[in-house]
């Protein structure tokens, strides 16, 4: 997590928890000549574009406060959609038994992206079973190879 998003996250978690909704993630990113903040929020039973619309003027007021941010940039406030991204150990642990997808920094068995059913977790690892052709296979993958991992919609 880079500075910037540890700050936001630091900044707005308050304002989140007092509305009601879940920090999900924070992220910053430069595309093309614009700088984006963008939050995702979540709640039981799912957000809408109200909900989002409420966290936005909030979270713009805490930010105008504070601006943690020097450059211009466009606040962009959604739900984590379906492919939700897993990163805290709360995250991990709800998604034991679900429909994962994990890409890796370096290959584990000649592959850096794996799709499966997460099955286990521990600190070090976690472990899915994974479909080659027709057989079903247990990988374990050490947590400090992922670069990233989201919930996947599986058809």
């Amino acid at each position: 997590m880079s500075k910037v998003t540890e700050q936001v996250e630091t900044l707005i978690q308050p304002v989140l928890d007092e509305l009601g909704y879940e920090l999900v993630d924070v992220e910053f990113v430069k595309e093309g000549r614009d700088h984006y903040l963008r939050i995702s929020i979540d709640k039981p039973g799912g957000v809408d574009l109200n909900d989002c619309t409420r966290a936005s003027e909030h979270i713009s007021v805490v930010m105008d406060e504070h601006d943690p941010i020097a450059q211009a940039y466009y606040l962009d406030v959604a739900s984590p959609g379906a492919e939700r991204p897993i990163k805290k150990e709360k995250d991990y642990q709800q998604a034991i038994d679900k429909p994962v997808f994990v890409s890796l920094y370096a290959p584990i068995e000649g592959d850096k992206e794996w799709l499966g059913t997460l099955t286990s977790v521990t600190e070090e690892t976690i472990e899915m079973t994974v479909k080659i052709k027709a057989k079903s296979k247990i990988i374990t993958i050490p947590r400090e190879k992922i670069a990233k991992a989201r919930h996947a919609v599986m058809l």
